[in-house]
Formats: structure tokens, sequence, C-alpha cells
């Protein structure tokens, strides 16, 4: 298995783990800390030395990402989470068009780096923190003409830390998402590089 195989499975597994937390916020108000502060982490790691870098230093750390990511490859019904692999791959779409519009790109950056900011006086999950994401998604990312439907529980989308929890976990996805297009990830790896991934999930996935 090559190092590119290894990179880009990880990287995909870090956008399914924020599409995933997106859903189950939406759906339940509740999220495994942890996850969720990979994901916000992984906003301000902007220069790694690795992609594994990106998610504190361990594939482990992505694990719940890398098994929803096995369950969609290997089309298990039970497990897959329709509405996380729908904001999954409309993230991949919605990078696309960021990635044609380097003024936003370059705003999403200068305020990334403010919020860093508060991040270290703060932590990174704190609401301050997750408020200033979330308006960083809602001023850029959301004014895209194709926009991410979120669903669930209405009660827990009218909450506002729910709302600034789901679009700030929503910026962690596109984060991943640039981060596999940078590693050569490319939408037809979703239809014909399923094996190789599942090979990669498995040997990312020892240990942990």
């Amino acid at each position: 298995m090559n190092q590119q195989d290894l990179d880009r499975t990880l990287a995909l597994a870090g956008l399914f783990q924020a599409a995933t937390l997106v859903e189950k916020i939406a759906k339940t108000a509740q999220v495994p800390e942890h996850e969720l502060a990979v994901c916000i982490n992984s906003i301000f790691v902007t220069n790694p030395d690795s992609v594994e870098d990106v998610y504190g230093g361990s594939a482990g750390n992505v694990t719940a990402g890398l098994r929803a990511l096995r369950d969609v490859l290997q089309r298990n019904h039970d497990a897959v989470k329709a509405d996380a692999i729908r904001y999954s791959l409309t993230l991949i779409h919605l990078e696309r068009k960021l990635r044609g519009n380097p003024g936003m790109m370059s705003t999403i950056a200068e305020r990334i780096d403010r919020a860093s900011d508060q991040a270290r006086h703060f932590s990174p999950t704190h609401e301050n923190v997750l408020a200033s994401l979330a308006s960083i998604y809602l001023d850029t990312i959301s004014t895209f003409k194709t926009r991410i439907q979120v669903m669930g529980d209405i009660r827990h989308l009218q909450n506002q830390a729910c709302a600034d929890k789901i679009r700030a976990a929503l910026l962690a996805g596109m984060r991943s998402a640039i981060l596999w297009r940078q590693v050569g990830g490319r939408r037809w790896h979703l239809v014909f590089g399923r094996n190789k991934m599942l090979a990669a999930i498995d040997q990312l996935l020892k240990g942990h």
C-alpha cells in the first residue's frame, strides 16, 4: 500500500467523520467530544508535515470516519447513514466551487487565522470558537447556489449552539475535502478505487 493511497483514504475519512457528526448533532444534539475536537482542530492545521498531522498525528483519531467510510464502501445498509453520505458528496462538489473562487479562499484563510487566536485563548471546541467558525461557513461556503440542507430534529436545528456546531463541523468537512483533493483525491476514486480504499482502511485501523 503506497503512502498516497493511505493519505487519500485518511483525508476522506476525515470528511466522513465531520459529515457523520453533522448528522448526529442535527438528530440528537449529542456528539462524542473527542471526535468533534479532532474535526475542529483540523481546521487550524494549515501547514501540516503529513496528513496524519491534520488529525492530531494519528489515524486513530478518525476511527469513526474510517469505519463510516468502510460501511459505505462495503454497502453495509444497516450501518450506512444516508444523510452523512449526502453531506460528504455535497462538500466534495462545493470544494470544486470554492477552488474556483480564490477571493473566498483568501477570506476563509484570514478568518480562520483570527479564529485560531480565539482557540488558543479558550479551546477549539469553546462555544465562542464554534460560533466564529460557524459564521465563516455561513458567510462564505453557504452562499454558493448549491447548499447543504441539513436534516434533523427541528428543536436542535433551531438551537443556536447546535447550529454553530453543525456549521463548524461542515467547515471541518470542507477542510478535509480540500486536503483530499490536495493529495490526489478525485471523484472517480469513490467508484473505481473501492478495493484499494478498503485495504487502506484496514491498514489504518490496525492497532486502533
